[in-house]
């Protein structure tokens, strides 16, 4: 005859590995509901409303610098139409899978040229101006420019802050606005230049 306490204790023996199995499914359950409920939440934030992003070169010196870490506002443009001097990551339009980050200078309607080293605005009622560019570094030149750019509808000129390492605007044309991402909105990294961005306010 087995003692009856024994029994138990072997009862109990093979419950623990049943038992160890189940909480460890339970648990592998949790994890796999978490992340269908990340995958839920994440993309759809990530493709309509914000997004990481890396700078990576220095055209947008000194303003922005080689591995920025920003955060993409991309939710405005679906209720008002980009603004000059709102600073956006774009899809190159020579190459949709590259992105650029640059400022927009130049709206629809408009025509935009260079001359002394400063940007020219005509606007659709046919008035000119010469743009002050405050968040450029003093003496900064803008050349190279086409005789003339006319924007369309839904078309932008945009250039990089450093005016003399940019492939922008002058280099390849026009922006269409299906080819923007979202608006620089904040700068993560590095903790020193945390802070959101806001645009400038130009000259009348």
């Amino acid at each position: 005859f087995m003692d009856p306490e024994t029994n138990s204790k072997n009862s109990q023996n093979l419950k623990q590995p049943a038992n160890g199995l189940a909480a460890f499914g339970l648990f592998v359950w949790d994890l796999v509901k978490i992340l269908i409920l990340a995958v839920i939440i994440i993309v759809p934030f990530r493709i309509y409303i914000a997004e990481p992003f890396m700078v990576s070169g220095h055209s947008m010196l000194p303003n922005y610098r080689d591995k920025d870490y920003l955060i993409i506002d991309r939710l405005s443009y679906r209720w008002h139409e980009p603004q000059r001097g709102d600073v956006v990551v774009l899809k190159f339009p020579k190459d949709t899978s590259q992105y650029y980050i640059k400022r927009i200078i130049g709206l629809p309607g408009e025509q935009v040229r260079c001359g002394q080293g400063k940007v020219e605005i005509i606007d659709a009622e046919k008035k000119q101006k010469i743009l002050e560019e405050p968040y450029l570094p003093p003496k900064t030149q803008t050349n190279n420019c086409k005789p003339l750019q006319v924007l369309g509808s839904g078309e932008y000129f945009v250039l990089g802050d450093n005016r003399t390492a940019s492939s922008d605007s002058r280099a390849w044309g026009i922006l269409p606005k299906d080819d923007i991402v979202g608006r620089a909105w904040l700068r993560a990294f590095p903790l020193g230049d945390f802070g959101v961005f806001h645009s400038p306010i130009y000259a009348q």
